[in-house]
């Protein structure tokens, strides 16, 4: 099936290099991963016709992309310029995490794709060395909580509880927040590099929340704040750490949009098919219609050509004259 999830695409921090634009322009979901290839400096297959994004400054990209996507809300009241997300599908950052690894692969970039709800990791580059003691699993995660330098001791839970196993999956999610930068405060120098680095966090735990209490309940609206308060504090540490260069993107869906259909033909879609054509003209070639058909012509004459031209002289050969092999006797092998 097919239509409109809603959704918000916000930018939380963004350098000036980047020319982000104050409207109302819907963008499409599965067009994002292209946001974030321009506005690292990488080139997309197709253009995007979205007014949201300018130019900027071609020789100053930004050091580091971080987006994060939540799930189980469709808006977030967080500080910086917002979109309405249009066809909110399922999008993943892989494209752009290639085109780093493939331009930059000697300077080994920071690559970080992460979603602790579903204990997927992903990590490439000096990233290994950076998190290599992050908690990724629901049980590091829970253990993490319960240390003495977790954000339990510092965090209003207000209506949330610590007994619960939804809301410390809530909790444990913001505790890789936390973890994050608090890990790359320690390597400094990696935000100093040449190379551009990416992190990609899906959060699902509030979510969670919502489904266990409800979306008027207390519980989801002070889950909601805490989110809104770490996504921020989040977004002005990573900021600072890439010394103000650094694109920190929120994306907030209800719920992601299946791309999938089922594709069935019947008698009607026949006969909209014939309707829709009913000259029965030939489909449009594209641009590489010419070049190929003309390679493929003039090899087959070029082919054709040679092999009448050496079957010729084949058909006409003395082999008395013309082949060394017979001209050759044995007497004359012995005297050479």
């Amino acid at each position: 099936f097919s239509g409109v999830c809603a959704g918000e695409f916000s930018i939380l921090r963004s350098p000036q290099s980047v020319a982000f634009r104050d409207g109302s322009w819907p963008i499409p979901g599965e067009r994002i991963p292209d946001v974030a290839a321009l506005t690292m400096g990488f080139s997309v297959e197709e253009d995007l016709p979205w007014p949201g994004l300018g130019v900027g400054d071609l020789f100053h990209r930004p050091q580091a992309t971080v987006l994060v996507t939540v799930k189980g809300v469709d808006k977030l009241p967080v500080k910086g310029l917002s979109y309405p997300i249009e066809n909110a599908v399922p999008f993943s950052l892989d494209s752009v995490a290639n085109a780093i690894h493939a331009l930059f692969s000697e300077e080994m970039p920071v690559v970080l794709q992460l979603a602790p709800s579903e204990e997927r990791v992903y990590m490439v580059g000096k990233a290994n060395a950076v998190f290599e003691d992050l908690s990724v699993t629901l049980r590091q995660l829970r253990s993490r909580l319960f240390q003495d330098s977790s954000i339990l001791s510092s965090l209003p839970l207000n209506s949330l509880s610590r007994n619960n196993e939804v809301d410390l999956l809530f909790l444990s999610e913001l505790q890789v927040l936390h973890d994050i930068a608090s890990l790359l405060s320690r390597h400094k120098h990696l935000a100093k590099d040449h190379s551009p680095d990416l992190y990609s966090l899906e959060l699902s735990g509030l979510e969670e929340v919502g489904k266990r209490y409800g979306e008027d309940s207390q519980q989801f609206k002070d889950a909601s704040q805490i989110l809104v308060d770490s996504l921020q504090k989040f977004a002005d540490e990573m900021f600072n750490l890439y010394g103000g260069n650094a694109v920190v993107e929120v994306v907030a869906v209800k719920e992601f949009n299946s791309p999938l259909s089922r594709k069935t033909r019947s008698v009607l879609q026949a006969s909209q098919s014939e309707k829709e054509n009913p000259y029965n003209l030939a489909y449009p070639y594209n641009y590489d219609y010419s070049v190929i058909f003309n390679i493929v012509l003039w090899m087959m004459i070029g082919l054709a050509l040679a092999v009448i031209v050496i079957s010729y002289n084949l058909w006409n050969m003395d082999p008395g004259y013309d082949s060394i092999i017979y001209r050759m006797t044995n007497q004359k092998i012995r005297m050479d």
